[in-house]
C-alpha cells in the first residue's frame, strides 16, 4: 500500500465554523495522522499522512469542509511520508 503525506493551507471561510474539529474527525476516520490549526492571517493549515487513498479523500473533504465552511482554495505541497506523526490532534 502506498503511503503519502500532504501539507495543506485552506482558504476561505474556514475559522469559527468548526473546521479544525470536523477536520480532526474525518481524518481520524480515514485512519490518518497529523495535525490542523488555525493560522493568523484567516487560514488553516494541516497535515495529513497515511494511506495514499485515504489522504486523497482527505483532501476532497478539504475542498468543501463542515456545512458552514466556505472553502476558496486549498493548496497542497507533497511532502515525503515520514511515519513521525502520532495521532491526528488540534494544535494551538
Amino acid at each position: 500500500m502506498k503511503k503519502s503525506r500532504a501539507h495543506v493551507h485552506i482558504e476561505g471561510r474556514v475559522q469559527g465554523v468548526c473546521f479544525r474539529m470536523e477536520t480532526k474527525r474525518a481524518a481520524r476516520a480515514r485512519n490518518l495522522s497529523g495535525w490542523v490549526r488555525n493560522l493568523p492571517d484567516g487560514r488553516v493549515e494541516a497535515v495529513f499522512e497515511g494511506a495514499d487513498t485515504d489522504v486523497k479523500s482527505m483532501l476532497r473533504w478539504c475542498e468543501t469542509g463542515p456545512p458552514l465552511a466556505r472553502v476558496t482554495r486549498v493548496a497542497v505541497d507533497w511532502e515525503p511520508y515520514s511515519e513521525e506523526l502520532g495521532a491526528f490532534e488540534i494544535t494551538y
